[in-house]
Order: C-alpha cells, then structure tokens, then sequence
C-alpha cells in the first residue's frame, strides 16, 4: 500500500496516480471491512467504531450492515 500511496503523491504522471489511487481506495475499504468485522467479533460497539473511523454510527452501521450481515448465533 505504501507504494501505492508513494506513486499517488508523486508529480509525475497523472494518469498513473489516478489510477494508484483507485486501487489504493479499494483496498483500503477491503482493509476497514476487515477490521471493523474484527472488531465487532472481540465486542466493540457501533458506537466505538464509529469514534475510530470519525464517521457517526449510523454511517457505520450502514456500511457495514448491523445485525443484517453479522453472525448470528444457531
């Protein structure tokens, strides 16, 4: 990912660094969709991951699907 973001802030060639950070964007939310799914395994709250995201708990619950797309127990 540090390559990738290296290539987005270079001044040189613009197509290129367009197109480092649309895969630098997708990868970063593959990376958040993970993490927040751990998160919520070990616990934390909507509310909690919200605050570290800086979004509101809403916008998380949202994305991320609350209840909806969690595990739920047989």
């Amino acid at each position: 990912m540090s390559a990738l973001a290296q290539s987005v802030d270079d001044d040189g060639d613009v197509v290129a660094a367009l197109h480092a950070l649309s895969v630098l964007r997708r990868q970063a939310d593959r990376r958040e969709a993970l993490l927040v799914r751990r998160a919520r395994a070990r616990g934390l709250t909507w509310a909690e991951i919200a605050v570290l995201l800086g979004v509101s708990k809403q916008a998380v619950h949202k994305r991320y699907g609350g209840s909806r797309r969690e595990a739920r127990p047989h």
